[in-house]
């Protein structure tokens, strides 16, 4: 019997790639028990060693940019600048997980009421990483450098609209570690379960709460350990005393960033009436220069989604919006071939519209209104969401207050998100489940011991 085959498309045409098969249960339980047999010996290797082995895996990825920033263009439409960019980022922040396995294996140790106690941190052994279509290169390696710092082995399912790129980064993965120590199983949602369902221990996933859902499930059956990162609906405060143009540059750029595929998108901007106007029309400027283009050239900034499915995701939204009074300031509009959506800016939001309730995930500046800081703050927390936030204003406590009230797991203050070296990747309510990055987040690959003698 033929295997199933993966066929991908390139996005910026619609036209399909090289089909690609699908492993099947068995291949996905022989991958498992490989990287079993490699991690043993990992395990046993100095974490000075590992480490070694892991920048120059980080050097192989850096040095395979334009190969791997090529194929991310191609499979998913990212602009070839921001797809090299991608690959390269994964030498730059090698040197913090390194420090960051470093202090979360070493072991703890205290003395109280005559007993010394010491905590181990052990490997976990197998980890299953399912990776995202979005960050296709950063993501998984995200998880996978967690992962072998800390004495893992791994499985790496890459996603289904990117198979070739995941091939491409499992290759380098292969040539620079030990034999079957990171294993490779492509496919879709079966091959994602076969794999949830394997002889793993632990599974780390990027992607939707509903897949999260049923990960959960499926590993509570063997109490498999999960880092689980669900995505977002982030909201952006924008308050009195904010400088409106920084605040407005980073609502279009944070928005419309890899046409708006990414989990910690500016999905959701609440600005203050008494700025709403003067925020709107900034922005709006903003959004009407942004032109979408050839993600292989080097001049694009923006281009098409990952796929049609997703694109239509967001008309929908976009409709629904419509049908509830939105106002369209800035419409975007479905483009051919390949799959386009050009930017829009939408206000006059309403709580049903599915636009503010669900994750968009698309190139979508929306706006809401909101009379003073407490409603802002309370349109901010209320979704079930809770992955990132930023909120802007005039410097000092009151705006810090204002950022302490965000029930997210990471917030920027008159800045990004983005997290400083040893600040945790993390998720609140239904945006997640642990967290990466950062010393607690190494210790989510590992397993602690306590070990209780006399003090001497």
């Amino acid at each position: 019997m033929s295997p199933e085959r993966l066929v991908p498309h390139n996005p910026a045409t619609g036209q399909p790639l090289e089909p690609v098969d699908c492993t099947t249960p068995e291949g996905v339980r022989e991958a498992v028990a490989r990287a079993r047999t490699a991690q043993r010996a990992w395990a046993n290797t100095a974490a000075d060693a590992r480490a070694r082995q892991v920048r120059a895996l980080a050097q192989a990825i850096g040095d395979h940019a334009d190969a791997l920033g090529r194929s991310i263009s191609e499979e998913m439409g990212k602009p070839i600048r921001e797809a090299r960019s991608e690959a390269r980022s994964i030498a730059a922040r090698v040197e913090s997980f390194v420090r960051a396995a470093d202090q979360a294996l070493a072991d703890d140790d205290g003395v109280e009421s005559g007993i010394r106690m010491r905590v181990r941190w052990r490997p976990l052994g197998v980890v299953g990483v399912i990776a995202p279509w979005n960050y296709p290169v950063a993501t998984p390696s995200n998880l996978l450098l967690s992962a072998l710092l800390t004495g893992n082995a791994a499985v790496f399912k890459p996603s289904e609209y990117t198979p070739h790129t995941g091939a491409l980064l499992h290759r380098l993965y292969a040539e620079t570690l030990p034999e079957g120590l990171v294993g490779l199983v492509q496919g879709a949602a079966k091959v994602g379960a076969a794999l949830v369902a394997s002889d793993v221990d632990m599974i780390a996933f990027t992607g939707s709460i509903a897949t999260g859902q049923a990960i959960m499930r499926e590993a509570a059956a063997t109490m498999k350990r999960l880092v689980l990162e669900l995505g977002g609906k982030d909201p952006m405060l924008v308050l009195p005393g904010a400088d409106l143009q920084a605040a407005a540059r980073h609502a279009a750029d944070e928005a419309l960033r890899n046409a708006g595929q990414v989990c910690v998108s500016v999905e959701r901007i609440i600005v203050h009436a008494d700025v709403a106007a003067e925020f709107t029309r900034r922005v709006a400027d903003l959004v009407r220069a942004v032109k979408p283009g050839d993600p292989r050239e080097e001049s694009t900034a923006f281009g098409p989604m990952a796929s049609a499915r997703q694109r239509d995701l967001v008309l929908e939204q976009l409709a629904d919006a419509r049908r509830h009074g939105a106002t369209f300031v800035v419409e975007g509009q479905a483009q051919e071939p390949g799959y386009y959506l050009t930017p829009t800016v939408v206000t006059d939001l309403k709580p049903e519209m599915t636009l503010v309730k669900d994750e968009t995930f698309g190139p979508v500046v929306a706006i809401q209104v909101a009379r003073d800081v407490e409603e802002a703050v309370q349109l901010a927390n209320d979704t079930r969401y809770g992955l990132g936030a930023s909120v802007w204003g005039a410097p000092g406590p009151e705006l810090d207050a204002v950022a302490d009230r965000i029930e997210a797991g990471m917030v920027g203050v008159n800045r990004g998100l983005s997290t400083a070296a040893g600040g945790p990747w993390v998720g609140w309510k239904m945006s997640g489940l642990g967290y990466t990055r950062s010393v607690a987040g190494m210790r989510h690959f590992l397993q602690p011991q306590s070990q209780a003698r006399r003090a001497e």
